[in-house]
C-alpha cells in the first residue's frame, strides 16, 4: 500500500505548535497592498489560532492521514 502524503496546500498556509496549536495567516495580505491602507495592513499582520473541529482536521491533513 501506497504511504499517504501530507496535503501540499495545507502544508503551506498551517503549521503546528509543539504543544498542538494550529496557527494560520490572515488572508488578503499577499498582493495588490498599495491600494490597502496601513492600518489595514498592520492589522492583517498578525496570525490566528485554530479552534476544536477545524484545528482537528488540518492536523489531519499535515498527518498525511
Amino acid at each position: 500500500m501506497p504511504k499517504q502524503k501530507t496535503h501540499s496546500g495545507a502544508k503551506d498556509r498551517f503549521r503546528v505548535t509543539r504543544n498542538g496549536k494550529v496557527l494560520h495567516k490572515k488572508m488578503n495580505k499577499n498582493h495588490i497592498l498599495e491600494k490597502k491602507s496601513s492600518t489595514r495592513k498592520r492589522r492583517l499582520s498578525g496570525g490566528g489560532e485554530l479552534d476544536g473541529g477545524d484545528a482537528a482536521q488540518i492536523k489531519k491533513l499535515l498527518s498525511g492521514r
